[in-house]
């Protein structure tokens, strides 16, 4: 019999913002009930903490972003259709709920992300990072798609309540 692990603690604060920005989207189309929502919200929590439990470094913040990327772009995250599955939500239904284009960094100390392909990159929460030798300096995929803006990026902070 295998005992389950819950999330790592260093990682609640990232999760928690993410859940609640994809819920907030769905939220504000009004086509999910609160109740859904609640489980949406439980289900994703749990897929993104096992998802990410051997991908997650505090003391490296960018090692590993493009894993713990989630992406919607001509096809839907698998962690966020696997989430809507529980509350009855089709791939195809998503598509309708919630942008077209979406990507969403989920990265210790932060959390970022854009609507669109050109969109503004936006960050959701922000922390200081515990070590003094952190590696904000990287060249991560967040990073290097900004190098290749021609319009300077816009940062924004937006605060979803639930």
């Amino acid at each position: 019999m295998s005992q389950r692990r819950g999330p790592r603690q260093d990682m609640l604060p990232e999760i928690a913002a993410a859940v609640s920005f994809v819920s907030g989207l769905l939220r504000t189309r009004g086509c999910v009930s609160e109740q859904q929502l609640q489980v949406f919200s439980g289900a994703l929590r749990e897929a993104l903490a096992e998802h990410y439990k051997h991908h997650w470094f505090p003391e490296k913040p960018f090692k590993g972003s493009g894993y713990r990327c989630i992406r919607i772009n001509h096809k839907m995250d698998p962690i966020i259709s696997k989430a809507a599955s529980h509350i009855g939500l089709s791939v195809s239904q998503l598509y309708q709920l919630l942008p077209s284009e979406l990507t969403l960094w989920v990265d210790p100390y932060e959390v970022s992300y854009r609507i669109g392909e050109d969109g503004s990159i936006c960050v959701l929460y922000e922390a200081t990072a515990t070590k003094p030798g952190s590696s904000y300096g990287a060249l991560t995929c967040k990073n290097q798609l900004m190098l290749g803006r021609t319009s300077p990026s816009k940062n924004y902070i937006m605060t979803v309540s639930s």
